[in-house]
C-alpha cells in the first residue's frame, strides 16, 4: 500500500516541509500513521482518499507542533515549501515561485491546493479536507486570485 502511493504520500510531505522539518521525517511520520491506523480503516472511502486524509492530518499536525518549538525559539510565521522531488525541472523558475506562495497559505489552503494540482475532483477534495464541494470551490478561487495578485508572480509574466 506504502510503495503504491509513495508519489501521493512524498507530494504530500512536500508542501509541509522546512530546513526544521525535512521531507523524510514527514514522510515516516506519515506512514507510521497510516500503519497504526490501517487496522481501524473502514472502507467508507476509497483507500487512496483515506492516505490523503492521514497525510495531510499528519503533516499539519506535525507543522503545529514544530511551530510552537520553532516559535518559542524564533519569530518566523511561515517555513518554505519546496517543489515536489518528482518535479522534471520544466518550468523552473516559475514552478519554484509558484511553490513558495503555496507556502505562504495557511494548512488547509495548502491542502486544497495540492489536492487541486493533484487533479482531484472537488468531491474528491471535500471528501478528504472535511469542506462542502462549494467550499473547495470558493477557496481554489481565492487562493488562485492570491497567488495571481502576488507581485511577485506577476514579474515572472
Amino acid at each position: 500500500m506504502v510503495r503504491a502511493n509513495e508519489r501521493v504520500i512524498y507530494k504530500v510531505c512536500s508542501f509541509y516541509v522546512s530546513p526544521a522539518v525535512p521531507v523524510e521525517d514527514l514522510y515516516q511520520e506519515v506512514v507510521a500513521n497510516l500503519w497504526r491506523g490501517y487496522s481501524r480503516f473502514r472502507g467508507e472511502s476509497t483507500l487512496s482518499t483515506w492516505i490523503y486524509r492521514v497525510a495531510l492530518n499528519t503533516c499539519v499536525s506535525y507543522m503545529r507542533r514544530e511551530r510552537k518549538v520553532q516559535r518559542s525559539a524564533t519569530a518566523t510565521a511561515e517555513l518554505p515549501v519546496e517543489a515536489p522531488r518528482e518535479h522534471d525541472g520544466g518550468g523552473g523558475d516559475r514552478v519554484a515561485l509558484l511553490y513558495r506562495l503555496i507556502a505562504t497559505l495557511n494548512a488547509l489552503d495548502k491542502a486544497v491546493i495540492l489536492l487541486w494540482l493533484e487533479e482531484k475532483s472537488y468531491a474528491g477534495i471535500a471528501e478528504i479536507t472535511g469542506l462542502t464541494p462549494a467550499n473547495v470551490g470558493v477557496r481554489l478561487n481565492r487562493i488562485k486570485n492570491r497567488i495571481k495578485s502576488n507581485e511577485l508572480w506577476n514579474s515572472t509574466t
